[in-house]
C-alpha cells in the first residue's frame, strides 16, 4: 500500500484553492475500511483521560474540522450524531490526530458533562480484576436524565 497525502514537511502549507476542501490533506492520510468508517477515540485534553470510542467518516471528519464541536458517524442511525445533540453533553475538538498506519483517530477533546450513555464520565469504566469484570465509576447522571426517557438511546453503532 502506498502512504496516502504525499504532503512535504516543513515549510509553509499554501492557502487551498477557493472551493478545495480544506480537509483534503487530513482525508487523505486516513485509511477508512471497507463501509468508509475509522475508529476514533476521544481524550480529554488536559487529563489524558480515555473517554470514548466511536465512528466516524469522511463526512463527520470535515464538520468535525470545520465547526470544532465533535461529530461522529453513527451506524446504528445510519447518519451523523452530533455528540451531545439529544444529552447536551458536547465535545469541542482541541487536536485531531491520525495514528502512524492512518487508521485510526485520536481526538484530543474538551469534554463537557459525561461522554457515555449510561452517565458515566467515560465508557471504559468497567475493569478486569482478579478474574471477573468490576464497575470502577458510577454513574455520575442517570441516562434519563441524559435522554428524557428510560433505557439506552444511545448512537455509538
Amino acid at each position: 500500500m502506498t502512504q496516502a497525502g504525499g504532503a512535504q514537511t516543513g515549510g509553509a502549507q499554501a492557502a487551498a484553492p477557493e472551493g478545495a476542501d480544506p480537509a483534503a490533506s487530513v482525508l487523505a492520510a486516513i485509511r477508512f475500511d471497507a463501509n468508509g468508517l475509522v475508529p476514533a477515540i476521544a481524550q480529554q485534553h488536559d487529563t489524558g483521560e480515555v473517554l470514548m470510542m466511536a465512528w466516524m467518516n469522511p463526512d463527520s471528519i470535515r464538520e468535525t474540522l470545520a465547526t470544532a464541536r465533535v461529530c461522529y458517524y453513527s451506524r446504528s442511525r445510519g447518519g451523523l450524531w452530533r455528540k451531545g445533540e439529544t444529552s447536551g453533553q458536547t465535545q469541542h475538538l482541541r487536536e485531531l490526530r491520525v495514528d502512524c498506519d492512518g487508521d485510526t483517530l485520536l481526538l484530543l477533546v474538551q469534554q463537557d458533562g459525561v461522554a457515555c450513555h449510561t452517565g458515566r464520565r467515560s465508557c471504559f469504566f468497567r475493569a478486569a480484576r482478579d478474574g471477573d469484570l468490576v464497575e470502577i465509576a458510577a454513574p455520575e447522571v442517570s441516562p434519563e436524565a441524559l435522554y428524557g426517557q428510560a433505557g439506552c438511546g444511545h448512537p455509538h453503532g
